[in-house]
């Protein structure tokens, strides 16, 4: 080959470079061909070939580099993957290799929630201010952006072009890398396009360009995702532009958090309309006030396009200035180019940028409007593991709830009126046991309901207007007062049920020789009237357990939780009467559930390892010590926590100096103190604390040596220093304690109190205290029987870790809360059977993605469970609807109808909770008493379909303003009818399985 035709080949391989850097034509075809094969499809169930991003900034905040952990933790929580992407082959392969996933990204994504026919009820969209096309950006915002970033990117001549790649720029880039390691300051072309730039911030590790390899990359993924719908580009280089005015990174701000776009930049920073920046820049100004305005918003623009560079430094405080000087340098640039005109340029540089000094105000939503949606996010937080609200926002997630949007707007807007007194009178809550003078507005009303299908309970209503993010419905704890009496009503019926069952294979004469020998009152019942009723069934059984008779007497006065207690009734009407347990539920008689309680601890402490009265009657019985080890362990334990709360977080000598000053100075009980606190102080110690605490100064040198040797701890048992000192001598082992363990926690102190606790109770070991012994006995008998019902009470839902040892736990004081109630009403209108609760159903991510992954629910039936005996359930429900006819909440009575216009059979539980704060002296005597919140609550059936609980609830001191009872919550139900009879009467059981 001659020189000349090697050179007429250089030249034609030159020119075909040089035309296809122009036209990428051949590029166009092979990328457009390539892309055709990058597909995916959506198919039913989970795909273990999928592919999901890295870490890039985009992927991260809208959770679809998560997806796997979200898939590990929603399937631990019996959600099941129902739809997933399936990539091809080539998209899965081009993953592999590094690219980016060319699909049509989304602008603005977040949280959508919606109800259970799909109406929204929570939507949060990041960015919020986009362009929604080009034809939306004016054209003075995209020839300025085009002028700084990408001049070539809209040139029309030639309609295949590569938006990825300007060749001038980015070979003057090339050339000027050797001048980064002579000038490292010195300024350097940059060869990246709007479309490598959207590449990077989105996709790429902490969205910079950590290599010449990441580079390669976000070119090579910008390329692809041109050409992804054909080799024309044109369209694809218009949306380019408007991703990058909508998506640019302009850094984060306190009270905004992070910030992307223009539209959200203009707002964040300069607290600038984005609909008025653009009304304002499309026009033309007619005078030098139009022009100012426009040359303000117009430099504004200006800095965030050139702020993206380094926007934390330019948006910063301190890089303020040299933004707007920067500013200022492109205006001439841009009015040299002809891109803007000179008395715009002039106006824009007279006009400093001004920075919004406090962020934006953010428009609060309103905590009771938002009650039911703000209880689904925190629920998906703990679902997802996500940290924060924030984030869980941002994620492109669309969730179904079970709840009903057109009825939480009825019941929302009915319980917004009840702050109005006008109102609330006439809806007809003024009056007796309703609402007296007080102020209405400071009840916090709350509502729930639920609907039973054959899956699951599904939340259909869930309101309060506490204006607080706390739901009142399943994270306070109140005192509900009656409502208890459906707890102890159950227990109490379940005994029966299970000795029915353990007996009724027995003959007559072997039930009448077992009742004689029955160590309870139930026990005995249930023997005797199976044998006068051979093979009594159990619903009858019930029925007539219900029939048995209590003593509503308050004369009598109660052993229980360790001391004698008195109880009264609310209505002194029934004082002295001797009344059915149907009748007393019907009307709420105390005194009657106070005496079942009774029956039903001492059921228990029948039932227990050792007979009571041996326990009691032989005073050598090897049980008795263990007995009484256990109440040293938890008295002491009892006594400890209420001294650590005294003494935590002083100092060694403020915790001794402390216990000195709580007690009668003598040099005998301070010296006590002292050397057990401090064992190997000196004497010389001894007499500068004396001199400290004594009123007239310390003894003698010579007493003060007395008084050491004397009290040497060493001769002296812990129960004995603290009969001298007159305090409990736990306290004074937790002081001396805190001596050598000033950083220990609670638990830590606990544990090395073992051994002092049972000292601090030795005194009760010994035999001539075997009445003492007897009492602490029962004590602890009590308290285990206590642990038997809460462990029937959790089967059956309730909420906390504990009861309290005591027979008021039967009317309320060991608290409860609404939701738990509402959802032993579920189980009781389920024949006993606890159905799962569902407020989540689907949760769809990254929708039209190739990452897209759906969930629901995995087994609904699976997780029914028989808790309670049927037969207890129906004779329970029959007479929950007598409270509705006869009983504590006959004003609800027909107040649903069903769509023929029948009445609707309503039943439920009301109650009644004055919590107060007292406070005793000597002798029992009340010295303080106040009211810290009062609570009326109504849990409630409607049909065989529908149930909820519906409280009012005052909290602190003000709560003693108010007289209003459990008729309150009744007739809120009443007044809630016409809000939720559309719900009611429509066929709304949507939870089928899979849904």
């Amino acid at each position: 080959m001659t020189w000349g035709m090697t050179l007429a080949l250089a030249t034609g391989a030159g020119v075909a470079v040089w035309q296809e850097s122009r036209t990428s034509a051949l590029q166009s075809e092979v990328l457009a061909r390539f892309g055709r094969d990058l597909t995916w499809r959506v198919e039913p169930g989970p795909n273990p070939d999928i592919r999901f991003p890295g870490q890039g900034p985009y992927d991260a905040r809208l959770g679809y580099a998560a997806i796997p952990s979200f898939v590990e933790r929603l399937v631990a929580a019996d959600y099941r993957v129902d739809l997933q992407a399936r990539p091809s082959a080539q998209l899965r392969d081009y993953m592999d290799f590094g690219g980016f996933a060319p699909y049509a990204e989304k602008t603005s994504g977040g949280l959508s929630i919606r109800d259970q026919m799909g109406n929204p009820l929570f939507d949060a969209r990041y960015p919020e201010r986009i362009y929604a096309g080009f034809n939306e950006v004016p054209k003075l915002v995209a020839d300025t952006l085009l002028f700084i970033e990408n001049r070539e990117l809209l040139d029309t001549t030639y309609p295949n072009r590569n938006p990825a790649v300007e060749w001038d720029r980015f070979g003057l880039a090339v050339i000027n890398i050797p001048l980064k390691f002579i000038d490292p300051d010195s300024p350097r072309a940059g060869g990246s396009t709007l479309a490598t730039q959207i590449e990077k911030y989105r996709h790429s590790p902490e969205g910079r360009t950590g290599s010449g390899v990441e580079k390669l990359r976000q070119m090579m993924s910008a390329s692809v995702r041109a050409y992804k719908g054909g080799p024309d580009t044109t369209r694809v280089r218009h949306q380019i532009l408007v991703d990058y005015l909508n998506s640019t990174p302009l850094s984060a701000r306190p009270g905004v958090g992070e910030v992307n776009g223009l539209g959200d930049g203009l707002w964040a920073w300069y607290g600038t309309d984005f609909a008025v920046a653009n009304r304002i820049l499309r026009g033309q100004p007619r005078t030098e006030e139009d022009l100012q305005v426009q040359a303000v918003v117009y430099k504004q623009v200006l800095s965030l396009l050139l702020a993206q560079r380094r926007p934390s430094a330019y948006l910063g405080t301190n890089g303020r200035k040299a933004l707007n000087d920067l500013a200022n340098t492109h205006l001439t640039l841009l009015e040299r180019a002809g891109v803007i005109s000179a008395p715009l340029a002039d106006a824009a540089r007279f006009f400093p940028l001004r920075f919004k000094e406090a962020p934006p105000d953010i428009p609060e939503p309103s905590f009771v409007e938002q009650k039911a949606t703000n209880a689904i996010r925190a629920r998906l937080l703990g679902m997802l593991g996500v940290p924060s609200l924030y984030a869980l926002d941002r994620l492109d997630l669309a969730v179904d709830t079970t709840l009903d949007q057109p009825t939480q707007a009825r019941v929302t807007e009915t319980l917004k009126k009840l702050a109005d007194p006008a109102q609330a009178a006439a809806l007809g809550l003024v009056g007796d046991r309703l609402l007296n003078n007080a102020d209405p507005a400071r009840i916090v009303y709350s509502v729930t309901l639920f609907e039973r299908t054959a899956d699951a309970n599904l939340v259909r209503v869930q309101v309060d207007t506490l204006p607080q993010p706390l739901d009142l419905n399943e994270g306070a704890k109140l005192d509900l007062g009656s409502t208890a009496k459906l707890r102890t009503l159950v227990t109490y019926l379940e005994i029966i049920a299970r000795l029915h069952a353990r007996y009724i294979t027995r003959e007559s004469y072997e039930l009448e020789a077992a009742a004689l020998e029955a160590p309870d009152r139930l026990t005995q019942w249930v023997l005797r009237t199976m044998a006068a009723n051979p093979s009594i069934g159990i619903a009858p059984l019930l029925d007539l357990a219900m029939e048995r008779e209590y003593s509503a007497s308050p004369a009598e006065r109660f052993f229980t939780g360790g001391g004698l207690h008195s109880f009264g009734n609310f209505d002194d009407k029934d004082d002295g009467k001797v009344i059915t347990v149907s009748e007393a539920f019907r009307h709420s008689v105390n005194l009657v559930f106070i005496r079942m309680m009774r029956d039903i601890v001492n059921h228990y402490i029948a039932e227990g390892p050792d007979s009571r009265d041996d326990l009691m009657d032989d005073p050598r019985h090897p049980a008795r010590r263990t007995y009484l080890a256990q109440f040293a362990d938890q008295e002491g334990s009892a006594y400890l926590n209420k001294f650590w709360s005294d003494y935590k977080g002083l100092e060694p000598e403020a915790a001794l100096d402390k216990l000195a000053k709580r007690i009668r100075a003598t040099p005998d009980r301070l010296s006590v103190i002292f050397r057990s606190a401090l064992p190997n102080a000196t004497a010389e110690d001894l007499g500068v604390f004396l001199n400290r605490h004594m009123p007239a100064g310390g003894p003698p040198e010579a007493q003060v040596k007395a008084l050491f040797d004397r009290y040497n701890p060493d001769n002296w048992s812990l129960n004995d220093r603290g009969y001298i000192v007159g305090v409990h001598p736990l306290e004074l082992w937790l002081v001396g304690y805190l001596q050598d363990s000033r950083q220990a926690q609670r638990g830590e102190m606990l544990k090395d109190s073992s051994v002092p606790r049972q000292e601090s109770y030795k005194w009760l070991f010994t035999s001539r205290s075997k009445q003492a012994q007897d009492t602490r006995i029962g004590i602890v008998l009590e308290e285990e029987a206590f642990n038997r019902i809460h462990e029937e009470w959790t089967r059956l839902g309730y909420p906390f870790g504990s009861l309290i040892a005591s027979y008021a736990t039967s009317i309320g004081s060991s608290a409860d809360r609404p939701g738990a109630l509402a959802e032993l009403m579920g189980v009781i209108l389920n024949d006993g059977v606890r159905l799962p609760t569902l407020r989540v159903g689907r949760l769809h991510f990254a929708t039209g993605t190739p990452y897209e992954t759906s969930f629901v629910p995995a087994k609904l039936l699976d997780g029914a469970e028989q808790v309670m005996e049927p037969s207890v359930a129906r004779v329970v429900r029959r007479h929950l609807r007598d409270i509705v006819d006869n009983g504590t909440a006959r004003r609800v009575k027909g107040a649903f109808t069903s769509a023929d216009g029948t009445e609707m059979p309503i039943g439920g539980k009301t109650g009644t909770g004055d919590h107060r704060f007292e406070r005793y002296g000597p002798g029992g005597v009340v010295l303080e008493s106040r009211v810290v919140n009062r609570t009326a609550t109504f849990v409630f059936y409607i049909g065989d379909r529908f149930f909820g609980v519906i409280t009012a609830h005052v909290h602190g001191p003000e709560a003693a303003e108010y007289r209003f009872t459990s008729a309150l919550p009744s007739q809120l139900l009443k007044i809630l009818a016409p809000a939720l009879n559309p719900l009611i009467n429509t066929d709304t059981q949507t939870a089928e399985r899979g849904r």
